[in-house]
Order: structure tokens, then sequence, then C-alpha cells
């Protein structure tokens, strides 16, 4: 059966959702499904942490390529550190001959901080929309974006890189992250009409029949209904066949789930065009395997036997509650790709720590999260926060001109608030409430869960520049000053625990952190693989056959990269609630 948002499909189509929901496998599936009846295509990702190239199996990268195995695909991988350099030679080396060395290292500076990296990224975002000559290359050009946050603020920002050049005409010719923006303003206004356009441009909101996820995904809807992408699909992905669940307790409880939740999924959702995909037994990695996507699976593919490795252990994330406890305070990162339960394992953490008598401050870094809908209630000892860019950037921005706008006369007044509202004023905002939060883990637990790894990491690139600025100021004994940096390097501060799932991607993306991490002098303390079939021990041969796939996976994290491990496994009630969330931590 073909999906409803195949059909009838304009040259764009966006897969959007929160991490982990399937986006890339939707749209590598949906790339591979329109080349096989001989279109053109042209598949993009614009998550800082892609994987296409592993799902095809070759490297892809910053330009576009052939997909060796699919006949009529092509694909790129937008790479925003790439991008950013290319942005950066673009504003330097007209003047490289001509600007004093100190002038141009003062504008390297200027030019080194993430808000660079997302206006380059954005810049080559707008260019694909845009560019007549892909048009005219292409068919029909298929974004996999990154996880919902993240999506929306490149969706927002078109409009509001066109609307702020508008108001300030003269802004781009200032020195700075903007400098390279001027000529490119009609691109951006072709950008933001292609994006509003439902026949030019489809939209698939991606998300699980889970209701926490199915909130997440209205609230994203509305943000996207307001900024003019109206015409939107929903896509169902992952759900479990119910004919899966036959004689297994764990499988049956998990259908009645989701069955509750696609009942009672919000009203707007509920209105929208809707395709519902079924869970596969294997994983979505290769071109075969991508084309099995939309088909129903054999009944004799199926496993049986659940195997055993015996040198498999399945650690409690309990133990490491406990280890925590004892320092008694301090800031605990949550980190890994979109969709593994970062949320999750941040609010049971909490829970468990406040429910020992600690007194702990539970926030998330992520543009998309809702700590609200997973801890679904309150507890005594325990705060809850969330950094919100947009109420962040308004407190900045107020006590910027309660400070620096004192004393200053109407035109310099305007001046200060024009330059105040460039979208890069968001990203100082964000890294000093960030810097605020974790100062408070000196006398309490902060447990913090971030953003998914490339949001991530540009935060922690700010987190970075600012403390190579402060070395710089301070001159001899600038590296002993005390930087956010620094709280983050130090392990008797902050314990850094990444998560995965015991899928492939999962594991090779957690990989890759955990080396950025190490290159930027962060040891991370634990991994915890969550939602582990393994560890549940199914006796549905559709779950033993995705359960054995597990198993290998877990073993290489064991064994190949982590310090220590926790395994939490697959709950037949979905961890939503303090109690849920604290019997997930304590192994009840």
């Amino acid at each position: 059966m073909t999906p409803l948002f195949l059909q009838n499909i304009p040259p764009f189509i966006f897969f959007t959702g929160k991490g982990g929901v399937g986006k890339t496998s939707l749209a590598c599936a949906t790339a591979v499904a329109l080349a096989d009846r001989g279109k053109r295509i042209l598949l993009v990702s614009t998550d800082p942490a892609s994987n296409v190239g592993q799902v095809f199996d070759q490297t892809i990268g910053h330009q576009i390529v052939e997909i060796e195995k699919v006949n009529n695909l092509s694909a790129m991988e937008v790479d925003p550190m790439v991008a950013a350099q290319a942005y950066r030679n673009r504003v330097l080396d007209p003047v490289r001959d001509v600007m004093p060395a100190d002038v141009l290292s003062s504008i390297e500076e200027q030019l080194s901080g993430s808000c660079t990296t997302e206006i380059a990224a954005f810049d080559e975002f707008t260019d694909l929309l845009t560019n007549t000559d892909l048009r005219e290359r292409f068919d029909h050009i298929v974004f996999d974006t990154a996880p919902t946050g993240h999506t929306i603020r490149m969706l927002e920002l078109p409009g509001a890189w066109s609307g702020y050049l508008d108001a300030n005409p003269d802004a781009a010719a200032n020195l700075g992250p903007l400098i390279g923006l001027e000529k490119n303003q009609t691109q951006y206004s072709d950008a933001v009409a292609a994006l509003s356009n439902p026949e030019q441009t489809r939209l698939v909101l991606v998300a699980r029949a889970q209701s926490s996820t199915l909130k997440e995904v209205s609230h994203t809807y509305e943000e996207l209904y307001h900024i003019g992408i109206q015409q939107q699909h929903l896509a169902i992905n992952g759900v479990l066949p119910p004919e899966a669940a036959e004689n297994d307790a764990l499988a049956q409880s998990i259908v009645e789930r989701e069955a509750q939740a696609l009942n009672e999924m919000p009203e707007n959702l509920a209105n929208l065009p809707r395709t519902q995909l079924a869970l596969k037994p294997f994983n979505l990695m290769g071109v075969e395997s991508l084309r099995a996507l939309f088909s129903p699976i054999a009944e004799n593919s199926l496993e049986t036997n659940r195997a055993t490795f015996e040198d498999i252990a399945f650690p409690p994330l309990e133990t490491f509650v406990s280890d925590l406890s004892k320092q008694g305070h301090g800031l605990v990162m949550m980190m890994g790709k979109g969709g593994v339960g970062k949320t999750t394992v941040a609010a049971s953490v909490a829970v468990a720590l406040a429910g020992l008598g600690h007194k702990v401050h539970l926030t998330t870094s992520d543009p998309a999260a809702h700590l609200s809908y997973t801890l679904d209630g309150s507890l005594n000892n325990l705060t809850v926060s969330r950094i919100d860019p947009k109420a962040e950037t308004e407190r900045y921005r107020q006590f910027v001109l309660d400070n620096q706008g004192k004393g200053l006369d109407a035109e310099g007044l305007a001046v200060l608030e024009e330059d105040l509202r460039s979208p890069c004023t968001e990203e100082i905002a964000v890294f000093q409430a960030f810097s605020r939060i974790i100062k408070q883990a000196d006398h309490q637990f902060v447990v913090m869960d971030t953003a998914p790894t490339g949001h991530t990491l540009l935060l922690l690139d700010a987190t970075g520049a600012y403390h190579r600025e402060m070395v710089r100021q301070m001159g001899q004994g600038g590296e002993d000053v005390l930087t956010p940096m620094r709280q983050l390097q130090d392990p008797q501060k902050t314990k850094v625990m990444i998560v995965t799932l015991a899928e492939t991607t999962p594991v090779l993306e957690a990989a890759n952190l955990q080396e950025d991490l190490r290159r930027a002098n962060i040891e991370p303390w634990a991994w915890v693989i969550n939602g582990s079939l393994a560890a549940a021990a199914p006796s549905s041969p559709f779950l033993i056959t995705r359960a054995n796939r597990e198993l290998p996976l877990i073993r290489d994290v064991v064994t190949r990269y982590a310090n220590q491990v926790a395994v939490i496994s697959q709950q037949a009630i979905e961890p939503v609630g303090v109690e849920q969330l604290s019997k997930l931590a304590n192994n009840l």
C-alpha cells in the first residue's frame, strides 16, 4: 500500500518530528521508492548528526553524490562545520590582503561561534530551496531534517533573516556573523514563499504511537502552522502489529498502549491526512530493507529462539543513582541521539535522587522537549525548568536595554534595539541561561536533559569559545578560571551519561559523540542502553527477532565504548509520571 504522503507529492517533501521516530528511515525509503518509479531524486539531510551515509553504506558528506545501489538517486548531508568554514572564507578571502592582521583576527573570532555555524547551514538550506539548477536536475528533493526543535528553528530562519534585513538594511554591512548575508536577501524571501506554498512543499510530521510523543507533535504542528506551513501530513511510524502480540504479555501491553494513544491523539493531529506504518522486525539499514518498509513482512523471516550471550549482563540504572547519591551534588548531563529516551532517563534519575532526600533541579536545553509530559506531576525536593530560547532571548534583550541603553538618545537606543533583533542574539541568551543553571550544581544536583547530539555540540562549541576568550583576556593564570567548560571537564563536578538504544545507528552515533566529547577533554562517565527488548526477555517471535539483533550491539557498548553501562528493559507501562519514573530508576 502506497503511503498517503507519497501520493501526488510536490517538488519538496520534508520529514520532521522528535528524534528517534524514524524520520531518516522514512525519508530514505521515500527517496528510494520515488527513484524506483524513475523520478530523479535528491535526498538531503539537514541533521547536524546525520546518518544517511550509514543507511546506504557509503560515504556521502557535504557534496551531492550518486547513491551507488539505487538508480536516479543522489544525496548530500549538510555539514554545518563545512558550511561555516565556506561562509568564513567567503567573508574573509576578499579582504585578507588589505586588512591588518589584528583586524582579520578580530573578524575571525567574531565568525567562530555557533551562530555563524547556524547561519551558514541555513544559507545552504535556503539555496537548496531556491536553486533553479537543482530544480531542473531533480524532480523531487526529499529532506531528512534535524529533530523537531532544530528544524523549527531552521524553518523560522528564512522569515527571521528576511524580516531582519528588511528592517535593518545596513546590518549586514557591519562586521560579525551577519557580514555575508546581505547578497542573499532575495533568496531568503523566495525560500519563505516555497515553504508556505503547498504546491511546492509537503511537510510530514513523523511520530510514534505514544501519548507523550503525540503531544509534542501536536505542539510542533501548531508552531509550523503559525509560521505559514499549513499543509501538513502525519505519519505514525513503528506501530507494533496486533499479530505480533500473540501469547506475549509485553507485546500485548504495547499494542494496547499504542491503540489508546492513537484513539486519544490531539484533535489537530486527528484531522490531518494520516499514514500508519507497521514496526519491522529488522533494522532499517541497506537498500533492500528500505524497499521492504512499505511492504508486509514475511512470517518465515521471524525467529522463535532467544539468543543468549554469556558475557552480556544487564546492570540496572539503580547502580548509577546510588553512586551519584554518595556524592551529594553535581551536574548530571544526559546526551545522545534524539529519540533514545534522554528525557525519560534524566527525569528518572532526578526523581530517584529527590526521593533519596537530595535537592534536585531537572532542566532541559532541548528546544523541543516538554519535561512536563514525562514528569506529569510534582515531588518534594524537585524543581523543573526549561531553557526556552525565546524567553531567554527576551530576558537578555531587556537586560541589555536596561544597562547599555541607559543614557542613550533616541537614535542610539534605536540602533541598539535593531542589533538585538538579530537571530544571533539567541545564541548568547541560551548560553547565559545554560551557564547560570549549571552553577547551581555546586550545592545541589542539576540533572540536564540535553538537545539531540548535533544541537548539543553547538552549545558546547559556544561554551568552548567563551572559555578560550576568558583565558585570552586574563592572560597568565587564565587557564585556572572556572568557566562552564572547566566545569564540564571536571569529573568531580560533572557526570556525562550517554543514552542510546541497542540499534545500529544510535550506537554508532553515540560512539561518535563520545569521540567529540573526548576531543573537548570531556570524558563520559557512563552509558545507558534504554528500551532493551533483550533485557525484557520477550516470547513473541516478532519481538524475539528484534531482541536477538540487540545482543551484538550491547556487547559492543560494553566491550568497546563504555566505562560502565546500565541497561533499561522495554517497559510494559509507558514510563510517564513520578511513580513509573521512580520504578524505572530503582529497578522495580
